[in-house]
């Protein structure tokens, strides 16, 4: 889990208001602060404005994966909307990683039903009549181009034990899989 936001590129800009240094670091505290894991905040960008007896804080993220999560609040405390838009962000944050796991969260499961064989009453003695597994459920499987770092963030929200991936950075074919320790491993083919 992220813990807190790295050099994050924070930039706070005022409209009608010259922003001083402890609004700025009252800012950047309630960004930094922001204990979620996903979405990834890659730049933030908090505008402050003032009009009349109006405090207006909007701040917008921009997250990995093209993700802009954007929020505002006027109060009559500049302060105040800076706490109130920070919470509405964290919310809106929240949500979305719920929306991506129930994603890919596991269907209930269902009645399956399967080919009925009738198989002979007559049990042969014979070694020679090897009986023949059968496939009795089978998948279709979308192969997609990934970065390392992806397939290990699906391979977190399913509940998938493999994935295979077409690597990017080595432009082949890989399957990673979680391992008993709860590690990673990843095989990819050697070619001749």
């Amino acid at each position: 889990m992220q813990v807190k936001n790295v050099n994050l590129p924070i930039t706070v800009t005022g409209r009608h208001v010259t922003v001083t240094d402890a609004m700025r670091e009252h800012a950047y505290k309630k960004i930094e602060g922001l204990h979620l894991d996903y979405p990834k905040i890659i730049e933030a960008k908090v505008i402050l404005d003032v009009q009349k007896n109006r405090q207006k804080a909007e701040v917008v993220l921009h997250c990995a994966n093209h993700i802009t999560i954007e929020a505002d609040t006027e109060t009559e405390d500049m302060y105040a909307s800076i706490d109130e838009t920070m919470s509405k962000i964290a919310r809106r944050m929240r949500k979305h990683k719920t929306r991506m796991l129930k994603s890919h969260r596991p269907r209930k499961q269902s009645i399956r039903h399967l080919e009925e064989r009738v198989f002979s009453s007559e049990i042969s003695d014979d070694e020679d009549q090897a009986v023949k597994p059968v496939i009795i459920h089978q998948n279709n499987y979308r192969i997609r181009p990934l970065f390392e770092e992806e397939a290990i963030m699906e391979m977190e929200l399913s509940e998938r034990s493999f994935i295979i991936f077409h690597n990017v950075e080595s432009d082949k074919l890989s399957v990673l899989y979680r391992r008993k320790d709860g590690d990673y491993g990843m095989i990819e083919p050697e070619s001749d």
